[in-house]
C-alpha cells in the first residue's frame, strides 16, 4: 500500500529550479533510499515533502494532498524529517530535545513512555541524559536527532544523510537502528550518500540527478548496476 507519493513535483529556491519534475512512491513498511551526488536534490526532495520549499506538483501522504500544507501540520500528521547535519538543541539537555520532539504531546505519561522506548534504541543517551546536547559526540548527537524524530511516533521517517561525518563503527550502529525500526513496521525514505550502504538495507532505490529521478529499481538491482557502481559506488 503506498504511502507517499510525489507526483512530477518541482520544487524551487527563488527561481532557481531545483527539482525538475521527480515522481516516487513510498510503501508501507519499506525502506526507499534516493541516492545521487551533491547538489542533486537529494535534500530538497526531503523539504519537499515536509513543505520546507515552494513546490509544483502532487505530494500525496495517506492519501491526501499535503504540498500546501505548513510544515507543523505535515508533522503533526505524521511525517518526521532528521535533517542533515543533525540540527539537535545544542544549548538543551537530552531530556529537553527529546521533549522538543513531542512538542504537541500533552500527556505527559506517554511522553515518559516513548522517552523510554527512545532509550531503548539509544542506551547511550539515557547515559546522557542530562548532557548538553552540544557538548555530546557527533555521533551521539545523531542517535539524539533520530530519536527526537521518534517522539513523534511518526509514520514515516525522512533521514537526510544520518552517516555524514561518523566513524565506521557508528555508522554500522546507526543504520542496524534504521533497520531495526523497519522491522518493527517503520517506513523510511532514506537520503544518503553512501549509496552503497543505503542500498545494501534499502528495498527499493532511486537515483536522483541534477533534480530529475533517472533510474529506479529494487535495490539489489540498483547495486549490481554498472551505470550505478561506475556513478556512485566506485
Amino acid at each position: 500500500m503506498s504511502l507517499l507519493q510525489l507526483q512530477k513535483v518541482h520544487a524551487y529556491y527563488g527561481a532557481i529550479e531545483a527539482l525538475k519534475g521527480i515522481s516516487l512512491t513510498v510503501n508501507e513498511g519499506e525502506i526507499v533510499t534516493l541516492i545521487g551526488s551533491n547538489g542533486a536534490g537529494k535534500s530538497t526532495t526531503l523539504k519537499s515533502i515536509c513543505g520546507q520549499v515552494k513546490t509544483q506538483g502532487a505530494i500525496v501522504f495517506n492519501g491526501k494532498e499535503i504540498s500546501s500544507q505548513p510544515p507543523h501540520q505535515t508533522a503533526s500528521e505524521g511525517i518526521a524529517h532528521v535533517p542533515e547535519g543533525r540540527r539537535i538543541f545544542s544549548r538543551l539537555t537530552v531530556k529537553e530535545n527529546l521533549e522538543m520532539g513531542a512538542f504537541s504531546v500533552k500527556d505527559k505519561k506517554l511522553i515518559k513512555e516513548r522517552t523510554e522506548r527512545a532509550f531503548a534504541y539509544f542506551p547511550r543517551l539515557k547515559e546522557r541524559f542530562g548532557q548538553l546536547g552540544g557538548t555530546m559526540s557527533g555521533g551521539e548527537q545523531q542517535m539524539l536527532a533520530i530519536a527526537r524524530a521518534l517522539m513523534m511516533q511518526p509514520r514515516i521517517l525522512l533521514l537526510d544523510e544520518p552517516s555524514m561525518g561518523l566513524a565506521p563503527i557508528i555508522v554500522e550502529q546507526i543504520f542496524d537502528i534504521i533497520q531495526e525500526l523497519n522491522r518493527e513496521g517503520m517506513t523510511i525514505l532514506l537520503v544518503e550518500q553512501n549509496a552503497f550502504q543505503a542500498l545494501q538495507i534499502a528495498h527499493r532505490g532511486y537515483v536522483i540527478q541534477t533534480g530529475e529521478i533517472i533510474m529506479e529499481g529494487e535495490a539489489k538491482s540498483l547495486l549490481s548496476d554498472d551505470q550505478v557502481k561506475e556513478a556512485y559506488l566506485a
